[in-house]
């Protein structure tokens, strides 16, 4: 299973909003340079993740984007549904009748098990953990050393 990179992004950005969360709106324009991406195909991420109640603009000279809770009540579900919809790998898990073969489908249940482990995951994994995982990351980077 391939994710889009619409939820890839969505994800990063959320991590950013996440870390400045609750004292600073961050604006398209600095989540774009933090991770790299466009900022016009931010924009079009931003307005689904707003769409959702995910995310609320912000209005003003230091507008920008804020997370609509603190990231610890949010998940990665919330995100991946939004860009995504179902974790499903296969339309007869979250659909039995879609197919004549689910009673007797030798794959079926590896499906159902895959499903369930990211739902599982994506249940379980808050903005929190993504933004403190950044912070990790960051703080180990910077005491590399190269000569």
């Amino acid at each position: 299973m391939l994710l889009s990179t619409k939820t890839r992004y969505a994800c990063r950005a959320m991590a950013e909003l996440a870390a400045a969360y609750p004292e600073n709106p961050v604006s398209v324009k600095d989540i774009a340079r933090a991770q790299r991406l466009s900022p016009k195909y931010l924009e079009h991420i931003v307005s689904a993740l707003k769409a959702a109640g995910l995310i609320e603009a912000v209005r003003g000279v230091h507008g920008g984007y804020v997370l609509s809770r603190a990231p610890e009540h949010i998940t990665l579900s919330e995100v991946f549904r939004v860009l995504e919809g179902s974790p499903a790998p296969v339309d007869c898990v979250d659909h039995p009748n879609s197919c004549p073969m689910t009673e007797v489908c030798p794959t079926r249940d590896t499906w159902v098990q895959i499903g369930d482990a990211i739902k599982r995951i994506l249940d379980t994994t808050t903005l929190r953990e993504l933004a403190e995982r950044a912070e990790r990351k960051r703080a180990a980077c910077a005491l590399m050393y190269h000569i």
